[in-house]
């Protein structure tokens, strides 16, 4: 299930600083879960957002409201 590799994802997230400040920069999930696959995870941008406002270990899953995004 590509939820759990979310959660994997993120508890690698916790402790890679270098990867922590990738992701941080990342523009939208969907660049995250790209990052993500680079380090063997498997799961879209839209997975990701369903943990969106909740805590998994010590990282929470914020969703950023980019003004002049269009949907």
């Amino acid at each position: 299930m590509s939820l759990d590799q979310v959660r994997c994802f993120l508890a690698r997230l916790q402790d890679d600083e270098a990867l922590r400040s990738k992701v941080l920069t990342a523009a939208t999930a969907d660049d995250v879960a790209q990052i993500a696959a680079g380090k063997g995870f498997d799961f879209s941008g839209d997975e990701l957002l369903r943990l969106s406002g909740k805590k998994v270990g010590r990282v929470t899953v914020t969703k950023q409201d980019i003004p002049g995004e269009y949907n």
